[in-house]
């Protein structure tokens, strides 16, 4: 695996994991349906995209809870959650469509390239290391490196620092509200991708593009966001 020490990347793509590199927004929801039914903290589809998807577990779970998680409770309870998550979706476990072309090109093309997600590092591992993704990318920032989540933008500026380039030539790929305004707050252009959200609710968000999915996505498209032609 190459790292920013021993290479230069005039431009780099930032990704999402959840709802970006694979399609598992479903799956997130129903665990999330499921755990918080099994706690009598029941709550909806809609209260998920508003206040759970793309925020780090602490925020996740002090919003199911309504009220502060000890760390030790929460490493518990997030493992709790996320092993019911991989369960489901472990059959399922896919690239999201036109993914591996995308990032075949993108390296071709010496794209500095990184994961800055808020997921825990046991969901890190069973979808890079379980498809496996791990090899295409430079540098992997997860929930246990960040002091703020998203909508902070610091996973993303960690990413940008860890594979060499300024964060205004980076491009951040994300579906959540909370991943979109954490890449835009740190002064990337952002890549919508319409797996959570509609394509009319991302048009609100800022961001430079909106694609369904990664098929005819080209790297000169990604690139003229933040390099001049």
């Amino acid at each position: 695996m190459t790292h920013a020490s021993d290479a230069t990347y005039s431009w780099a793509a930032l990704f999402d994991m959840d709802g970006v590199l694979i399609d598992n927004t479903d799956f997130h929801i129903n665990a999330w349906l499921h755990f918080s039914q099994q706690h009598h903290r029941p709550i909806t589809r809609d209260q998920y995209l508003d206040h759970i998807n793309g925020r780090v577990s602490a925020d996740a779970m002090a919003y199911v809870f309504q009220r502060p998680v000890s760390p030790g409770e929460l490493i518990v309870l997030t493992e709790e959650k996320e092993a019911i998550y991989r369960n489901l979706y472990r059959p399922h476990l896919q690239p999201a469509v036109g993914l591996l072309s995308f990032l075949n090109a993108l390296k071709a093309a010496h794209v500095g390239l990184a994961v800055g997600t808020s997921a825990p590092m046991s969901n890190v591992t069973f979808t890079l290391d379980g498809l496996p993704l791990r090899p295409y990318f430079n540098a992997v920032v997860d929930a246990s490196m960040v002091q703020r989540g998203k909508p902070d933008p610091e996973i993303y500026l960690k990413a940008a620092e860890r594979v060499g380039v300024p964060p205004a030539r980076c491009v951040v790929f994300e579906d959540a509200f909370a991943g979109i305004e954490a890449g835009l707050r740190a002064g990337m252009a952002v890549v919508a991708v319409a797996t959570t959200h509609t394509r009319a609710e991302l048009e609100t968000t800022g961001a430079s593009l909106i694609i369904p999915d990664f098929t005819d996505l080209s790297v000169e498209t990604v690139r003229s966001l933040v390099l001049p032609a």
